[in-house]
């Protein structure tokens, strides 16, 4: 039996690819405009075609240099995670910078997208982003997109899912847009559910028929065995690294408010990120791994230190082997803004078997 084929694009160091890959798809192509992505990528997938670019340079011309001449059925199915900033939560506070298609680069990509969707018209497509996407002010972005993959032909399904109802440990949302020729796609149900004292913070299905979310605790206790000198040279909450050591696991700043009922509040209640001081409980999924590795917006491990690239592969549910090019930094930004792969081949698994 012919194995079906995968285009990919924002491929990133491959969390989507290495999902379809272990799904049973063939990956035919791949791009990405970062270096040090694409080195990575190489050094996972060795032979598999790779364009290092922008997607605005992914048209005809080029894909028939990696494809062939035919380009109408090159591929069975399209992937990617178009860049994510201007659907994130963050453009909530950075005030001074456009958010979804008003940001040059959220049409560039979403745009590129839909330019090689209907380029190739693959049998079906899937489109992963963050939960902004689905947005009330976000949403003209997916409207965008359902639309223009509707005129193609494509019945169009989408969901915000959380990575932790499928056996990843970490709690992660994401929108999923899948797209089908032949039939609408039917999400495949969560594998995990919450458990009952994971905290009011946290979302995600609820079944008492279910495995409880896989948790930080169960997949780093092997790993933290070993001081290293990395944990050094970037010190954990800086100049508040007194204060995290005091901060609960699975806590973050707004311990020290006097909303949180503190004797001696250090911050105004929702005055920072979410993300500042925020700290790993062991007994829960991690909370969302970021793309920017800093000594003040976690999480950061339980023993109050910033996480290891090998614990981060981890909670991302990539192999410990999984090549990283580049400094530490940049191989965590390859990291945070990759799809885990157990979750990117739990969706793979149900859309071939649909297709």
């Amino acid at each position: 039996m012919t194995r079906p084929r995968c285009l990919s694009l924002f491929s990133g160091c491959g969390g989507l690819d290495l999902g379809m890959k272990r799904a049973g798809f063939d990956l035919v192509f791949a791009t990405d405009l970062d270096e040090r992505c694409a080195e990575s990528h190489q050094q996972n997938f060795e032979g598999v075609p790779f364009f290092q670019g922008s997607i605005t340079e992914v048209d005809e011309a080029l894909l028939r240099r990696f494809l062939g001449r035919k380009l109408r059925g090159a591929a069975d199915l399209l992937v990617g995670g178009p860049p994510c900033p201007p659907f994130s939560k963050s453009r909530f506070y950075r005030k001074e910078k456009p958010r979804a298609l008003k940001d040059p680069v959220g049409w560039e990509t979403f745009g590129g997208y839909l330019r090689v969707l209907g380029i190739v018209r693959p049998k079906a497509f899937l489109l992963e982003n963050v939960a902004g996407l689905a947005y009330g002010v976000h949403h003209e972005a997916l409207d965008l997109l359902l639309r223009e993959a509707g005129r193609l032909g494509y019945k169009c399904s989408w969901k915000v899912l959380n990575t932790a109802d499928y056996g990843v440990p970490q709690i992660r949302e994401r929108c999923i847009v899948i797209g089908m020729r032949s039939r609408s796609f039917v999400f495949p149900p969560p594998t995990h559910a919450r458990p009952r004292a994971s905290g009011s913070r946290t979302s995600g299905t609820r079944s008492a028929s279910l495995p409880a979310w896989r948790t930080a605790g169960e997949v780093l206790a092997k790993l933290d065995t070993k001081k290293n000198a990395s944990d050094e040279r970037h010190f954990a909450g800086g100049q508040f690294h007194n204060l995290l050591c005091q901060i609960p696991p699975g806590d973050n700043y707004l311990y020290f408010t006097k909303e949180r009922g503190h004797a001696s509040p250090k911050f105004r209640w929702r005055s920072r990120y979410w993300s500042f001081l925020l700290k790993l409980s062991p007994d829960l999924p991690s909370w969302t791994i970021q793309a920017r590795r800093s000594n003040n917006m976690g999480p950061f491990h339980w023993r109050n230190r910033i996480l290891r690239i090998a614990e981060v592969k981890r909670l991302q549910t990539f192999p410990d082997t999984w090549a990283l090019t580049g400094t530490v930094e940049q191989q965590w930004r390859q990291v945070g803004n990759a799809v885990p792969p157990d979750f990117a081949e739990y969706l793979a698994r149900a859309l071939r078997k649909q297709l």
